[in-house]
């Protein structure tokens, strides 16, 4: 068997509970991690926009885009 394993401890002694804990969590993921979450118009929606300082814009904070 001359395969690489797929993660190593560098430090410390982990019990094997902590590294089955640890195969488990890296397992259940089966989808990698992407770079930026697909979110909806409805929850841009809801986000705060930009409001440029000066007159009026703590009214504008607070209205509909």
């Amino acid at each position: 068997m001359s395969e690489e394993p797929l993660f190593k401890v560098t430090r410390g002694t982990p019990t094997p509970e902590e590294l089955a804990a640890l195969v488990g969590v890296l397992s259940f993921r089966p989808v990698p991690f992407s770079a930026a979450p697909v979110s909806s118009q409805w929850v841009r929606s809801a986000r705060p926009g930009p409001v440029l300082p000066g007159p009026g814009a703590w009214r504008a904070s607070g209205l509909p885009r």
